[in-house]
């Protein structure tokens, strides 16, 4: 699959574009099909979007189709997992080849341990209780090899363990809680390098969501800068509108491009549905100009 990503650019200014470049299909851990997720932005009045399934490229030709029948500009995309400082950063690739032998070897071998890593979780949460845990979030996953801990959170809300998703995450999953298991995903340069031997453009991912300080994050900038990273994801769905204006005048600052992206998961989940992230301010530089 490929396209022309070039042709037919908008005269308009590019801020004004509804480009929403970050969203999940029930390929990584979304709940729609990923022509039902076309269908929902283009209601949405979504204009350029990208499909960005975490570690997985399989549903990149059904979006790809859907958009071209419904008139909107499609971007190749994936959601690369990366192990950096102790935390798990996200790095977007925009504008790859789903062909492309080196992303496809490098995604496999992110993926290679998370089946032992969901059976860990499984025994972790069987062990306070909640029986047949792994099963039952393996049921609700799309893809069998992708099975993450949005899917044994959902299991938990259907069993009423809690009540909703967020309330699973406060309780359960992370470090500290029964079902935590920690895991080494690719690094910061891996993940950048096998999207721009793709062709792709490297972004980093709702940097407001990450628990690092100051120094920390100037340091993890530095690095991304370094090993090729081009944009920062300065508008998400989970950004308030401080935290948009604080990372426009980092991305002006220091050069990087500017995406924008709802991070989209579920109808019901999500901080923000498709083409409803904040807009980018002026002072940036809109990643998707190049297209």
């Amino acid at each position: 699959m490929s396209q022309d990503l070039s042709r037919d650019l908008d005269p308009r200014d590019p801020h004004s574009i509804n480009a929403d470049l970050h969203c999940h299909s029930f390929y990584s851990d979304g709940t729609l099909a990923p022509a039902v997720l076309v269908q929902r932005a283009k209601a949405n009045g979504v204009e350029l979007m990208a499909l960005t399934d975490h570690d997985e490229l399989g549903g990149l030709a059904e979006a790809a189709e859907a958009a071209a029948d419904l008139g909107i500009r499609f971007v190749p995309g994936v959601e690369v997992s990366v192990s950096w400082g102790g935390e798990t950063l996200h790095i977007v690739g925009l504008g790859v080849d789903p062909d492309s032998p080196e992303l496809v070897a490098g995604l496999a071998g992110v993926r290679s341990g998370r089946d032992a890593r969901a059976r860990e979780i499984g025994e972790q949460l069987a062990a306070v209780g909640h029986a047949g845990a792994y099963e039952g979030a393996a049921a609700m996953a799309g893809n069998a090899g992708l099975v993450s801990r949005t899917h044994f959170a959902r299991w938990l809300v259907e069993r009423g363990a809690c009540d909703d998703v967020r309330s699973v995450f406060l309780k359960y999953l992370v470090p500290g809680r029964p079902g935590y298991v920690p895991h080494h995903w690719s690094r910061l340069s891996e993940a950048v390098n096998w999207i721009r031997a793709a062709g792709g453009v490297a972004v980093l991912a709702h940097p407001a969501r990450y628990r690092v300080g100051e120094l920390a994050l100037t340091t993890m900038l530095e690095e991304f800068r370094t090993v090729g990273g081009t944009a920062i994801e300065v508008a998400s769905g989970s950004h308030t509108r401080d935290q948009v204006r604080r990372f426009a005048r980092i991305a002006a600052a220091e050069g990087f491009e500017a995406s924008r992206g709802s991070d989209f998961h579920s109808p019901i989940e999500s901080h923000a549905d498709l083409g409803y992230a904040p807009v980018l301010p002026d002072s940036v530089v809109p990643v998707w100009h190049r297209w």
